[in-house]
């Protein structure tokens, strides 16, 4: 196999696998506490500590001592929990034990006949039938609530908009509030961020995989200025990130230079990238040649995990990861001037080294 056509492969072979591990049923592993799949099954007789999870399905057969924090299509609750229990999804179901309170933002709700709830209830809702147990109060805002003949609410219940069924199911006092609403955003913002990430650093490792594939040369040549000249790189990567936006108003001022700004602009957000992904790539590829580690992917993965991590870390995280960024955007710059220059001095009929040639 030629090299362009193993470079193809590989890069065809690394976008098949991302689409496939968003797609595969992904059991839960034990104490493990974020998953993300095309269903997320904690299973029969299996026991982890929390979960966090996104997918098309939710299930929960087996055991979550902790909380359950989910963002899906559809969540289940079949077996027990002993934290509580946050989804926003299309529908959501519990059929077992939840000891904690439940909160949910749901398109349906259904607590089904042999479920209990120990802590108290905040359901927003299109439809919520209550046909299980409340140990604790409820709050329910939907357009029709219903419980069911074996409902049994210890608290009170207060709700917005129509109630039917079995009303003597609530032991406390039954409240009409059309302004209950259910507030999910502390709940849904963490899993939202969660899910973003892991989302960017998906797409960062297929381009890096991608850039690698292609460009394996002009890849080390990048990662080695870096190394080599670390301050050089730095200050060129800065004086980039400040010309360039400068030059792309001074086109765009001009009638006839918008075109050229826009094209330029999408240009430059494609050269960001491309440093942010350089950067970090570069950096672990020379802590770990360090300690005697030369592998080019095991650098990449490092490197865009390492610097995902970093960016959970208020203030240090932000700074460390713009200095790697323009440690990679200084040193892509210096490596596609160089390319250009020796072009330029190259022979007719000889081909300059660099990216077009890897």
């Amino acid at each position: 196999m030629s090299r362009n056509r193993f470079s193809q492969a590989v890069v065809i072979v690394a976008v098949v696998a991302l689409v496939l591990v968003g797609t595969i049923p992904a059991p839960v592993v034990a104490q493990s506490d974020a998953q993300t799949g095309g269903t997320v099954v904690v299973e029969e007789g299996e026991t982890v500590d929390e979960l966090e999870a996104f997918g098309g399905t939710v299930i929960v057969e087996g055991t979550v001592t902790g909380d359950v924090n989910a963002v899906a299509g559809e969540v289940r609750i079949e077996g027990d929990v002993g934290g509580n229990v946050e989804a926003a999804a299309g529908s959501v179901t519990i059929d077992g034990t939840v000891d904690g309170n439940v909160e949910t933002a749901a398109g349906s709700f259904t607590l089904a006949e042999d479920a209990t709830v120990g802590g108290n209830v905040a359901i927003g809702a299109g439809t919520a039938v209550i046909d299980g147990t409340i140990e604790g109060s409820a709050e329910i805002g939907a357009e029709t609530i219903t419980l069911g003949e074996n409902a049994a609410i210890a608290g009170d219940l207060r709700y917005g908009g129509t109630l039917e069924g079995n009303t003597d199911a609530v032991a406390g006092e039954i409240e009409q509030d059309p302004s209950i609403g259910v507030d999910l955003t502390p709940t849904i913002q963490p899993i939202a961020s969660w899910l973003f990430s892991l989302y960017v650093l998906a797409l960062n490792l297929l381009l890096g995989a991608a850039l690698l594939a292609l460009f394996p040369r002009f890849s080390d040549r990048v990662a080695g200025r870096v190394a080599s000249a670390p301050i050089k790189s730095g200050l060129t990567g800065l004086g980039v990130l400040v010309a360039v936006p400068i030059l792309l108003i001074a086109l765009a001022i001009t009638v006839v230079g918008i075109p050229f700004a826009i094209v330029g602009a999408f240009g430059f957000a494609l050269m960001i990238w491309i440093g942010v992904i350089y950067g970090r790539y570069a950096v672990a590829a020379w802590l770990l040649s360090a300690v005697g580690v030369g592998n080019r992917w095991l650098a990449l993965v490092v490197g865009l995990v390492g610097g995902a991590a970093l960016a959970q870390l208020p203030y240090v995280g932000d700074l460390l990861n713009l200095l790697i960024f323009l440690l990679g955007l200084g040193a892509l710059t210096y490596g596609l001037y160089s390319h250009r220059r020796a072009g330029r001095d190259e022979p007719r009929g000889v081909t300059a080294e660099g990216p077009a040639s890897d």
